[in-house]
């Protein structure tokens, strides 16, 4: 038989193509980007532009919710095959440039095998049908008392939907999520558009600002949505239960202030609006996904809590929205810029307004240094998360053992230089990613001398160094059993809260942050 139809002859090359190729390439595996900490997350070969995720949910959290992605991407090089991190769903079909492309699962990879090569240094579209499971204990979806949210930190991301899971690739993303009417579903960023469907809404939302796929936020629940203005006319969002919306008035309230406060330590709130997310689950640990930040229901119902440590709570989240939203770690072992900052920030805070001594507990830090370093590593070179647990990355030493670095850094160049240094970060480092070594770089040039030796002490020793300007203080020797039990914090509920609180100050969001 002779084809005549030149569209049916080119789609059966097309697909004789794919056959060929596919019998030509090795067996897909999993691939990343080098990340010592996470090697499988990320993907080589190309830079993603947008996200476009479209979830529809039916009302059930225990049941898978039906999702398209699609990835606008730039090529950094010819691609006969393209990796995407992607667990925890079933992958219907995928398209490259509008043709259809063979799929195959290898580790936490989706591997994709393209109808032609993608050449290097091209746009690429995506676009994957799938599931998204909400079934597990890994993170990425946390089931709520009345829905769903997202907990993606550090690498749940990929359990939720398929794309690029590592920091290093900030993209903008839309959100689009329909629903039964009843519900409320709010995502990252502004609400675009909110539309009837018979008895759903679709609700459409777009960040105005690069972000990780880590700090990528839905929610859907029987929620209230609260508005109010920060400094500057800042759009304020808060979305808490419906049912609470009057209880947790008192603390909501606060954030104009909070937003306020931070404004005048580092410079202008980094995003288009911000707001709280109260979840009516038990993560043991606040997440500072981007634009809106989720917090337990407990957290501000529970009796207990003095008002400082709440308030303090509030803003080390906050605080991450400069640093660890908008600049973002560039690998997973510059983790400490982002918590040891907001752990600072947190300090600060409390000192100013409840008079908790930074002082105090800085010493009380330094006095556990050596322990925590033992056991987790020194700041910035962290020994890897435990096998299944990836949230044990968020040991004490992330925390206060990384805002002692701060403290002697201050002491160091002085109070002037160090507000001048913290200002200067994130302005240049706005909307990007940072490293280790471009902080050292900008405080040698603010101080005006080499602070090389300095910060390799303090962030790569296993022995803490002399404190600068309290030469009495003394870090004890760790004890024997500190370097065996390294899961002591993998689990959410035995994850590391500060000294002494008994919350979450410096808590692990996202599955840490």
């Amino acid at each position: 038989m002779l084809l005549t139809n030149r569209r049916l002859r080119a789609a059966l090359l097309a697909a004789a193509s794919v056959t060929l190729v596919a019998a030509t390439l090795p067996a897909p595996e999993p691939l990343g980007i080098g990340d010592p900490l996470f090697p499988q997350l990320g993907n080589p070969g190309y830079d993603v532009l947008t996200y476009d995720l479209d979830f529809t949910y039916g009302g059930d959290n225990r049941k898978p919710l039906e999702t398209v992605t699609k990835i606008d991407a730039l090529t950094t090089q010819r691609l006969e095959r393209i990796n995407l991190d992607f667990t925890h769903g079933k992958v219907r079909s995928v398209e490259v440039n509008g043709a259809a492309a063979r799929f195959a699962t290898a580790g936490e990879d989706l591997v994709i095998t393209p109808a032609a090569p993608v050449e290097e240094g091209v746009r690429m579209r995506i676009t994957v049908g799938h599931t998204s499971d909400p079934a597990g204990k890994r993170g990425g979806w946390v089931r709520t008392t009345d829905g769903l949210a997202m907990t993606n930190q550090a690498d749940a991301a990929h359990r939720v939907f398929p794309g690029n899971d590592h920091p290093a690739d900030k993209a903008y993303f839309t959100i689009r999520i329909t629903a039964p009417e009843r519900l409320t579903a709010v995502a990252n960023g502004v609400q675009e558009e909110k539309a009837r469907r018979g008895a759903n809404t679709i609700w459409t939302y777009r960040t105005h600002h690069p972000m990780a796929t880590e700090l990528a936020q839905v929610s859907i629940g029987d929620s209230a949505v609260l508005r109010r203005q920060g400094p500057g006319g800042l759009p304020v969002r808060d979305v808490v239960p419906a049912a609470d919306r009057k209880k947790l008035e008192p603390w909501l309230k606060k954030t104009p202030g909070q937003i306020g406060w931070m404004e005048r330590q580092v410079g202008p709130y980094p995003f288009e609006n911000y707001g709280v997310l109260v979840a009516g689950a038990d993560t043991g640990f606040e997440l500072e996904t981007q634009t809106l930040s989720l917090f337990e229901r407990s957290l501000f119902t529970q009796p207990g809590y003095p008002e400082w440590y709440v308030d303090s709570v509030m803003v080390h989240e906050l605080a991450h929205q400069w640093f660890g939203d908008s600049v973002s770690p560039r690998r997973w072992s510059d983790l400490w810029l982002n918590e040891g900052h907001a752990t600072w920030y947190e300090m600060r805070y409390a000192q100013e307004h409840a008079g908790q001594s930074m002082e105090t507990r800085m010493r009380e830090a330094y006095r556990q240094s050596n322990g925590w370093r033992a056991a987790g590593g020194p700041p910035a070179n962290p020994m890897p998360p435990v096998e299944g647990q990836p949230i044990s990355l968020f040991r004490p030493v992330m925390y206060d053992g990384s805002a002692l670095v701060l403290y002697a850094l201050r002491h160091e160049i002085g109070e002037a230089a160090f507000t001048r240094l913290e200002r200067d970060w994130v302005r240049i480092h706005g909307d990007g990613t940072a490293t280790t070594a471009d902080f050292t770089e900008l405080a040698s040039s603010v101080a005006g001398r080499d602070l090389s030796a300095f910060f390799t002490a303090w962030l790569y020793r296993q022995k803490t160094p002399p404190m600068p300007g309290h030469p009495d203080w003394r870090s004890e020797a760790p004890a024997k059993n500190q370097n065996v039990p390294r899961n002591r914090y993998a689990a959410p509920d035995r994850a590391p809260h500060g000294i002494g609180s008994p919350h979450g100050i410096g808590s692990p969001h996202g599955n840490g942050a």
